[in-house]
């Protein structure tokens, strides 16, 4: 039985590239575009190595690899995170968490450098310290633009995380794909509880038409910004806000701003 080989990038170029090196030492090759496809999959198939590319829009690779920490913990196939942005993460690996770690490089400097990779892990699949990390040739100095962008990133994350109010990301297919530290204490979960579920699987069962009519209203009634009620988590009553998540110009999803009255 040939072992299966998950694929988790936005970049369908790459994608392609690397199922070409798997695919000829005989791996079948399972591709995943996204995180909240990833998360699917992994539920889907077993997998016995998995590439994931660390920053991608939604659900990105380090919380794809917090997800199989979490909640695969009987997991034994090497994670290994792949980035065109890997030198400039340096200081973050520990956080990162993954087994190994490529950087992206051109495809053709990079065929024989992952080949490499793939017989030495096939043999020791748990790394040595000394091995968790392969730069590719040419790409080892940071770029400061790429360092500003990342300190960006922090930041607003950090911004986001420190807010007294709960704030829950949802996409268009109504699945969670981001929730705050105040959003998780108020629902009493992990991050990795949420992800890719149904907004309603976080509410009480009967909350669950109101939030449903929430999400349509929004996007059926044109210029309406945003629908209040009130829930009970356990018992504590939240303020709950829904408003259309709009991206260049365009309704793609929602954000569901919780308060707890008692802080009001």
């Amino acid at each position: 039985m040939s072992k299966k080989a998950l694929l988790v990038d936005n970049d369908f170029f790459f994608v392609e590239f690397l199922s070409d090196l798997l695919e000829k030492r005989g791996y079948e090759v399972v591709k995943a575009t996204d995180g909240k496809d990833a998360i699917c999959k992994l539920g889907e198939v077993p997998v016995d190595i998995l590439f994931l590319e660390i920053i991608m829009p939604k659900i990105d690779g380090k919380q794809i690899i917090k997800f199989v920490r979490n909640k695969m913990p009987e997991a034994t196939f090497p994670i290994i995170a792949v980035s065109g942005y890997l030198v400039e993460q340096m200081d973050e690996l520990n956080e990162i968490g993954a087994d190994y770690y490529i950087a992206k490089g051109t495809m053709e400097k990079m065929g024989d450098h992952v080949d490499v990779f793939l017989e030495k892990i096939e043999k020791a699949p748990h790394p040595d310290p000394d091995d968790m990390i392969l730069l590719e040739p040419g790409q080892v100095y940071p770029r400061q633009s790429t360092v500003q962008l990342m300190d960006i990133l922090n930041y607003q994350q950090a911004i986001t995380d420190s807010a007294g109010v709960g704030l829950i990301v949802v996409d268009n297919d109504a699945r969670i794909i981001h929730a705050n530290l105040s959003a998780l204490n108020m629902i009493k979960k992990s991050l990795e509880d949420v992800l890719n579920l149904t907004i309603t699987g976080i509410f009480p069962s009967d909350e669950k038409e109101t939030i449903i009519n929430a999400l349509k209203r929004l996007i059926q009634e044109e210029g309406l910004r945003k629908v209040s009620f009130f829930t009970k988590f356990d018992t504590k009553e939240i303020q709950t806000t829904v408003s259309t998540l709009n991206v260049r110009n365009r309704k793609s999803g929602w954000v569901i701003v919780m308060a707890d009255t008692v802080d009001m």
